[in-house]
């Protein structure tokens, strides 16, 4: 067995042993290694990122983390490709970088057979690119949202005048053509909505951005939802 598939069967015998773990010694006799081999590959997959925790004590050994023992999401070939369809209409869309790479990630794990399924019907779905273009302040953007922290910005209104503001990001969202950043606007003490294209800089700063009452920013259309919602 070559070092990637030990890796992979280790990492897989600790996800079947679950909160019960495996010691040093029962990998190796499995594995038909030495102990110290176990422990290198273990430390291996920890700096890879692996939630692998060694267990103290009488019978103390590996445990894998619960969240990694969930079973792989499986997606058909079907559903890859509406998630690749969605993607290909919003490449200007918020986290569209971080779609693709999900996505990328759904496909490497898909059987070979149902991966080439999913090639071969995406190749009969076609889409014109969006007209919108993705800012090159986006990923700070992304980030402030993520992280709750307040973003200095320098944004031109539809007048073409620059200025310098300080805003706690609350949402983004989509409406007439364009993406726009919704959040508190600290220069004009109210909430603002500013067009996602026409940020032109975004600095993140190490300021939380503090929780205000939604119901500042005005009630959504009837129409309008989170994408965590159901369509």
């Amino acid at each position: 067995m070559n070092r990637t598939d030990r890796l992979h069967a280790l990492t897989e015998e600790l996800r079947r042993a679950g909160r019960r773990g495996r010691t040093a010694q029962r990998l190796a006799s499995w594995l038909e290694v030495s102990t110290r081999t176990v422990k290198r590959d273990v430390s291996a997959l920890q700096q890879a990122g692996v939630p692998i925790w060694a267990s103290a004590g009488p019978g103390g050994g590996y445990v894998l983390d619960a969240a990694a023992t969930l079973p792989p999401v499986n997606l058909t070939p079907a559903q890859a490709v509406a998630v690749a369809v969605a993607l290909a209409g919003s490449g200007d869309a918020p986290f569209a970088v971080d779609g693709r790479a999900a996505l990328e990630k759904v496909l490497d794990v898909m059987a070979p057979q149902a991966r080439a399924e999913a090639e071969r019907l995406g190749g009969r779905v076609w889409v014109r690119a969006p007209s919108g273009v993705r800012p090159g302040t986006a990923a700070v953007v992304e980030r402030a949202l993520g992280e709750r922290r307040v973003l200095a910005i320098t944004y031109r209104d539809r007048e073409g005048t620059p200025s310098r503001r300080r805003v706690e990001p609350r949402l983004v969202a989509r409406t007439g053509g364009h993406w726009y950043l919704v959040g508190w606007c600290r220069e004009r003490d109210a909430p603002r909505w500013f067009r996602w294209d026409r940020i032109e800089a975004a600095d993140l700063t190490t300021e939380p951005a503090p929780e205000r009452d939604p119901a500042l920013y005005g009630t959504p259309p009837p129409d309008a939802h989170a994408v965590r919602s159901p369509w």
